[in-house]
C-alpha cells in the first residue's frame, strides 16, 4: 500500500461519515445513509480499500468521534442493538468489493454486489439485534430487516450507479488503478 491507497480510504471513511448524517429515526433500527455509503465505496475502491475504509470509520467511532448516524460515536454504539449493522459493513463491503474484483466493475455485476452487501449487513444486523434487544428471530426480521429491504435495493442501485461512474472515472484520471 502507498500514500494514495491510504488517502483514497481516508476518503472512503468520510464518505461513510458524511452519509451516516443522513438518518430517519426509526425504532429499533434508524434509516441512514450508511449503507448507501458502504455500498458506494465498496464499488469504488474495491474489497481490500473499501473494507480498510471501513475498518477506519468503524475505528474512528469506536474511540468517540461523531461519526455514526445522528452524529454520535462510542464504542457503546458497536455493543448496543445497531452494533450488528455497524459490524456488518466489514464484510458487506469486503464481500461487494471481491465480487466485483472476481467477476467484473460492470452496472450487472454491481448491482449483484451491492444486493449481496446489503444483505450481508442486514444479516449481521438482525442477528445481533435479536440477542442484544432479547427478541425472537421473528421479531428481529420484523423490525430489523423487512422494513429496510426496499429501501436497502434503492440505495443499492444508487451505489451501483454512482459508484461505477465514479470509478470508471478515477481509473481515466489514474487515480485508482485496477487490482484484477
Amino acid at each position: 500500500m502507498n500514500v494514495k491507497d491510504y488517502v483514497l480510504a481516508a476518503l472512503g471513511a468520510a464518505i461513510i461519515a458524511m452519509l451516516a448524517q443522513v438518518a430517519i429515526p426509526v425504532p429499533p433500527v434508524p434509516f441512514t445513509g450508511q449503507t448507501l455509503a458502504i455500498g458506494l465505496v465498496a464499488t469504488i475502491l474495491g474489497p481490500r480499500l473499501g473494507t480498510l475504509a471501513v475498518a477506519v470509520y468503524l475505528l474512528l467511532g469506536a474511540v468517540g468521534l461523531p461519526v455514526f448516524a445522528n452524529f454520535s460515536g462510542g464504542f457503546a454504539k458497536l455493543v448496543g442493538p445497531t452494533g450488528g449493522y455497524l459490524i456488518g459493513f466489514l464484510p458487506a463491503a469486503y464481500l461487494t468489493g471481491l465480487y466485483l474484483e472476481k467477476t467484473s466493475y460492470t452496472y450487472m455485476q454491481a448491482a449483484v454486489a451491492n444486493i449481496i452487501g446489503m444483505f450481508v449487513a442486514l444479516i449481521f444486523g438482525t442477528l445481533w439485534l435479536m440477542f442484544s434487544a432479547e427478541l425472537t428471530w421473528v421479531g428481529a426480521v420484523a423490525g430489523g430487516m423487512t422494513p429496510f429491504i426496499p429501501l436497502g435495493l434503492v440505495k443499492a442501485a444508487l451505489a451501483t450507479w454512482l459508484g461505477i461512474y465514479v470509478r470508471n472515472r478515477l481509473m481515466q484520471a489514474k487515480l485508482l488503478v485496477a487490482t484484477n
